[in-house]
């Protein structure tokens, strides 16, 4: 709210603020959203009742607590003629009051040790996903027992005119991804939460799912959701920089769209195992790696490759120098700078696109192609 717009409401007469309150009443919850939600599983709805159960007992407790108070103030003042009890100690009111707290307590915890013994309860999960965080993108590994493992990077993908103020900012801006994490509908997910770099934390409140992800550590948590609908989240630990350009989307589908899902995403692995064997021409290592550059390295390096919070790669020595030395910056990256290690986010393919394109656009022309075979050979040695 803007300064003007503040000063106005403190000068504002009652009964306008009062007007002002029931318009906002009266407009629903996107204005005057200030509970929790229950969310869209069985243990948010959990969460969401002992959060009512518990604020009620408070509320229950502070009219009482306040209510004796000023019944005392009022009642009981020296201008009604009213005399001072001379008692100094009471062994009933003193048992009263250790006594109804206690039991108070009790009340109190066995709902809530319920509800914290099922939010830790992550065995018989129907399926397991990998989820490590990076700054500033999700990967996410699907795990199952037959070892056909699939895995991909969600990135955020809203458009740098948005971020940079050229053109209107979206419905959903900042809360979108080139490639959201699947789900099944009814069915126990259990997430491992790690991090490849610093501590990040997986935050999607409508699968009451909240979870650090801490580098060399591997935490649990789990959701069953049981509503079909794209659900977001970010993450909820300050990471960097760019902390607020990493988003979670989950799109939660039925069985048999999981499954079209799943299949499709295996095709795509298997057909860049197929792509790892071939040469490639220069037309065709360009136009792959310049969509490369787009999802992984336009942030940093801008889109002209003029630089900004990374280098500039137009007329870089790195881009111009020799390309041993360039495929090494790109898999390995550079530590101390904001430079990271791509290596094991970009497969062999999209890397030897991505250094081929880095190395013949933004009028640098150098002409050499990488191919994936080069990639491949220079991890290995």
């Amino acid at each position: 709210m803007c300064f003007k717009a503040k000063r106005l409401l403190r000068l504002a007469p009652a009964p306008v603020l009062m007007f002002l309150s029931a318009a906002a009443l009266a407009a629903g919850g996107e204005v005057n959203q200030m509970n929790m939600s229950p969310g869209v599983t069985e243990l948010g709805g959990e969460i969401y009742n002992l959060h009512m159960l518990i604020l009620w007992i408070c509320v229950v407790i502070g009219a009482g607590v306040f209510g004796v108070m000023f019944y005392s103030i009022i009642y009981h003042r020296k201008s009604r003629g009213v005399t001072p009890a001379t008692f100094h100690e009471s062994t009933k009111v003193e048992i009263l009051w250790t006594v109804v707290p206690f039991l108070i307590l009790i009340g109190m915890a066995f709902p809530a040790t319920s509800t914290l013994l099922e939010l830790y309860d992550t065995e018989d999960a129907d399926l397991d996903i990998l989820v490590t965080g990076y700054q500033w993108k999700w990967k996410y590994e699907y795990i199952n027992e037959e070892g056909e493992n699939i895995s991909f990077f969600s990135n955020l993908r809203t458009d740098q005119s948005e971020i940079y103020n050229t053109a209107e900012k979206g419905e959903h801006y900042l809360l979108e991804v080139d490639q959201p994490l699947v789900l099944p509908a009814g069915k126990k997910v259990r997430f491992l939460v790690t991090a490849n770099d610093v501590i990040h934390s997986w935050w999607v409140p409508e699968l009451a799912v909240k979870k650090d992800a801490i580098p060399g550590f591997i935490n649990e948590t789990w959701a069953r959701t049981t509503e079909q609908g794209i659900y977001r989240g970010q993450c909820a630990e300050l990471c960097g920089k760019d902390h607020g350009f990493m988003p979670i989307v989950v799109n939660v589908v039925s069985e048999e769209e999981y499954g079209e899902w799943m299949a499709t995403k295996q095709a795509e692995a298997a057909e860049i195992s197929e792509l790892m064997a071939q040469t490639f021409s220069m037309d065709e290592l360009m136009e792959r790696g310049k969509g490369v550059y787009s999802r992984s390295c336009l942030a940093c390096h801008g889109p002209n490759g003029e630089g900004g919070v990374g280098t500039a790669i137009a007329g870089s020595p790195v881009a111009t120098g020799e390309v041993d030395a360039h495929l090494d910056v790109g898999i390995n990256g550079v530590p101390g700078t904001a430079m990271q290690a791509f290596g094991g986010q970009l497969n062999d393919v999209d890397m030897a696109a991505v250094i081929t394109y880095q190395r013949n656009a933004f009028g640098n022309n150098m002409g050499d192609m990488v191919q994936p075979i080069d990639v491949y050979n220079h991890k290995k040695g």
